[in-house]
């Protein structure tokens, strides 16, 4: 089951930064974890595997990705906060989806990668001070991009998937 990948359109970015809309990208990246515990503990491995629809992801499928990309969005907050004007690269998630076969994945190590990313990486978001935000580094696909535009990505991302997971959870239950 794959899922095509495109490059980020200026609509995924728009859609994703409203989500986020007028919340604090702090508040939403750290209560992440928490509402995914709550909305995936004790899931049968069969919910966990069973796709939303016709090359549609499932819960798994979305667990590694998130895992996946905490390690991008991680990186390229270092990279902006340590070098001038760095290259952020963007990745293929269709690719990593496939590459790193997700459908397998085994759900309770995606997840558990996940929560421990996320929480080493608000140590570095709560190292960002406001004379920061305005950092930029050049995103591969998006051009540049700011500290600041780079950690609301992050929680409209969070905020994405959780709608994508509460659709799912309707499926599977």
């Amino acid at each position: 089951m794959t899922t095509p990948s495109q490059p980020q359109t200026p609509d995924y970015v728009r859609d994703t930064l409203e989500l986020l809309g007028a919340q604090d990208p702090i508040a939403i990246l750290r209560e992440m974890p928490e509402w995914l515990q709550a909305h995936l503990m004790r899931l049968s491995p069969e919910q966990w595997r069973r796709p939303e629809g016709t090359d549609k992801w499932s819960l798994v499928q979305v667990a590694a990705h998130i895992a996946d990309t905490e390690i991008a969005f991680g990186w390229r907050a270092r990279q902006i906060l340590t070098a001038d004007n760095p290259p952020l690269h963007g990745f293929d998630e269709g690719a990593w989806l496939e590459r790193f076969d997700y459908a397998h994945a085994e759900p309770a190590m995606a997840l558990d990668t996940f929560l421990t990313l996320r929480r080493w990486n608000l140590r570095v978001w709560d190292c960002v001070t406001a004379a920061d935000l305005p950092r930029t580094g050049l995103h591969s696909q998006r051009g540049p991009e700011t500290l600041d535009r780079l950690m609301r990505m992050n929680a409209g991302h969070d905020l994405r998937h959780r709608r994508q997971i509460t659709r799912l959870l309707k499926v599977v239950r």
